[in-house]
């Protein structure tokens, strides 16, 4: 049996410290791996899911820097210093963010697989636009795919959502 030697720059790791779900990573990985990879792989989150890993169907998406991003097309060296919510980091103090509840409630979500990226999408979307309208939120879900649902159930689930983060936010002002 022969081995063969890769050459010691195939042997490098990559080191990055990002900001991730709000608390400081330091992760260690081949320089090769995508977001996607070190979120699932080398830290856990497994609620990024693998989908297509051609960028088409929106499953692995995440905010990165404020704005939702397809992780399987983002190199994980370019996330040091950058900030990264994955669907784990939705929960605070133990209860779900009004989206969750809502695509609970709505059947937003059926067999869960795309719901993760819809839920971060959708998030960016209220984030920078407390009030959007239907077409709007079509416009923003455009880019994920979801076999179960038929959307409508989607969207309704985002509306209910605007409402009780206007509430929450009213009895907390």
């Amino acid at each position: 049996m022969t081995l063969i030697q890769l050459p010691a720059e195939s042997q490098k790791t990559a080191h990055i410290r990002m900001q991730l779900n709000g608390e400081g990573v330091d992760v260690s990985f081949a320089p090769y791996k995508t977001l996607l990879e070190v979120l699932r792989e080398d830290l856990g989150h497994t609620g990024t899911k693998h989908g297509c890993e051609l960028g088409e169907c929106g499953a692995c998406a995440v905010i990165l820097d404020g704005k939702p991003v397809l992780s399987c097309l983002v190199l994980a060296v370019e996330c040091d210093g950058r900030d990264v919510q994955t669907v784990e980091g939705l929960v605070m103090d133990g209860k779900l963010h009004p989206l969750q509840e809502a695509f609970a409630d709505l059947g937003g979500s059926q067999c869960g697989y795309c719901t993760s990226g819809i839920l971060l999408t959708a998030k960016s979307l209220l984030d920078e636009n407390p009030h959007p309208s239907r077409d709007q939120i079509r416009e923003a879900l455009s880019g994920n795919l979801c076999r179960c649902t038929g959307y409508l159930q989607i969207f309704d689930a985002v509306e209910a959502a605007i409402v009780e983060i206007a509430k929450r936010d009213k009895s907390a002002g």
